[in-house]
């Protein structure tokens, strides 16, 4: 039996994360969560993921300066991003730096859902 897809979780919150992993269920993937972009880094360094949600302003690390070490890494992972005060400018430049997509919170749960099978359906083609 082939193995499930990982979804990556990264908000420094741990209601956003049990939020998430609610949302996740019923879809094709295992969720991990961490609580930091340092968290983040090195669950990559063990783990393949099929999609990463990304929090956008986290301590220390945050979502854009995660987003920054992966692509010099040259891994494809799509990003969702996720914010609940991100500027236009932060959102700009996620875009622009590859993100799939970017979501204000609280995103619905459908739009969200959209996002990340579409992001899957984008990693297993």
């Amino acid at each position: 039996m082939p193995e499930r897809a990982k979804a990556l979780l990264v908000d420094d919150r741990k209601d956003n994360l049990l939020a998430l992993e609610a949302i996740l269920q019923g879809l094709p993937v295992t969720p991990v969560a961490v609580e930091s972009g340092e968290a983040a880094l090195k669950q990559l360094l063990t783990d393949d993921f099929a999609v990463i949600l990304l929090d956008v302003s986290m301590p220390g690390m945050n979502g854009l300066a995660l987003q920054r070490r992966l692509a010099e890494t040259g891994r494809q992972t799509p990003i969702i991003f996720l914010s609940a005060r991100a500027s236009e400018d932060e959102e700009r430049r996620a875009l622009q730096a590859g993100a799939a997509k970017f979501l204000h919170k609280p995103a619905s749960k459908e739009v969200l859902l959209q996002a990340i099978r579409a992001a899957l359906d984008g990693a297993t083609n």
